[in-house]
């Protein structure tokens, strides 16, 4: 998974404009706006999961992310709830060495396509660094960087992967690194066949374009880690338009002493990503990383979700980098109904935001960690977080609340 990045030097543009496309009359009066947080799966460790387990989240996650060799428990989630959807892992950038053992490839795999089938039938399809080395993740072993370029790599991945998740009965497929920088997973040095960003990520457009047209034909849908697109102005919607949802995987959070704030990079360029999405009725899994029961980064992360989701955004804690093991922390407040959303959120003080609710109220903080509470008065009573009623919030930098009525 993509390593987080923190703050750039160089001021980027505000992703504030929406893609032209929207949803059709017919998907929009299918899904009509309401003020509940979905939440996800990301079970990539080949952890244990019992019956007991699989009962329960089956029937609370909207979307959980499988392994290619976890069929079986697939199958139980299905039995369980046939509306969950089950999406399987695929790196879209790399095969893996690891993965094949004694020449012969893992018959199922965390890629589109087996390391040494590759190696021994298209060598020219690993991406080559300025000396002409093939390029590895760094800090991920046997990972080998593939050249999403290569119009021949970009038909073999989609249709080995299409047979493979259709043959197991997967839903869609989890595309993880899709990537911006052309430095990606190798700091400074970006391949000579694509030595910007500009052409790397025309070569990451064409790739998607290719999953876009394969998916659509075989039922599959699409959901691709877009982590760090807030860092690259349009990225976001120059790769989602051929997505059916996106992922960041850093949002907001990035630990409990490193929680976003309101600047040009920041707490509205990533709930922006929301707001695109969901324009077009499109996914949007957000995952914000924070020690577990660190209530003020899981507000601050909860009400901002609220402040553009129309009920289509799914959101899931991690407490470490990777830890995609037992199913993260179900909380109360996922289960709230705040009714519909009156309007979009604004501005009630210096980046404090708020969006009303008709059975309830997001509010949220976007100053720095750290500064004074700001006071934000009601014109009513409501009932916050800890069960009491309250006709006033102070909410200090990066924090938020989420508030009901009685409704």
């Amino acid at each position: 998974m993509l390593e987080k990045t923190g703050k750039v030097r160089k001021l980027l543009l505000a992703l504030t404009v929406l893609l032209a496309t929207v949803a059709t009359p017919a998907a929009q009066a299918e899904f009509a706006p309401v003020g509940r947080a979905q939440s996800f799966w990301l079970h990539l460790n080949s952890t244990p999961v019992s019956d007991e387990m699989i009962a329960v989240e089956a029937k609370r996650r909207a979307h959980v992310v499988l392994n290619a060799w976890e069929g079986d428990l697939l199958r139980k989630l299905k039995a369980a709830n046939p509306a969950v959807k089950v999406f399987v892992y695929k790196d879209l950038s790399s095969t893996r060495s690891y993965a094949c053992k004694n020449g012969k490839d893992d018959e199922h795999l965390p890629t589109g396509l087996g390391y040494c089938e590759v190696r021994r039938t298209h060598p020219e399809w690993f991406l080559k660094g300025k000396k002409g080395q093939e390029l590895e993740y760094s800090g991920y072993d046997g990972h080998w960087q593939m050249d999403v370029g290569n119009p021949e790599y970009r038909k073999a991945w989609v249709k080995r992967v299409v047979e493979s998740s259709k043959a197991t009965g997967f839903d869609g497929v989890f595309l993880d690194n899709a990537l911006y920088a052309c430095d990606a997973y190798h700091s400074g040095e970006c391949p000579p066949k694509y030595p910007d960003n500009a052409s790397f990520q025309q070569a990451y457009r064409g790739m998607l374009a290719e999953v876009k047209t394969g998916f659509r034909a075989a039922g599959l849908l699409s959901v691709g880690n877009l982590t760090n697109a807030r860092l690259h102005p349009g990225g976001w919607e120059l790769y989602g338009l051929y997505l059916d949802g996106a992922f960041d995987e850093w949002w907001l959070a990035f630990s409990s002493d490193r929680l976003l704030e309101e600047y040009p990079e920041g707490w509205s360029r990533q709930v922006a990503e929301i707001t695109v999405n969901e324009a077009q009725g499109k996914m949007t899994w957000v995952q914000p990383h924070f020690d577990e029961g660190d209530t003020q980064a899981f507000r601050y992360a909860l009400a901002s979700l609220f402040m553009t989701t129309s009920g289509k955004a799914a959101i899931a804690e991690v407490a470490k980098t990777d830890g995609y093991g037992d199913a993260t922390a179900w909380h109360p407040e996922y289960d709230w109904y705040l009714g519909h959303p009156v309007g979009t959120y604004r501005p009630v003080a210096n980046k404090v935001f708020r969006r009303d609710f008709t059975c309830g109220v997001a509010l949220v903080n976007a100053n720095p960690t750290g500064t004074r509470p700001t006071r934000i008065d009601l014109p009513r009573t409501y009932t916050d977080q800890d069960g009491k009623a309250v006709s006033s919030v102070s909410l200090a930098g990066t924090s938020g609340a989420l508030l009901r009525a009685n409704c």
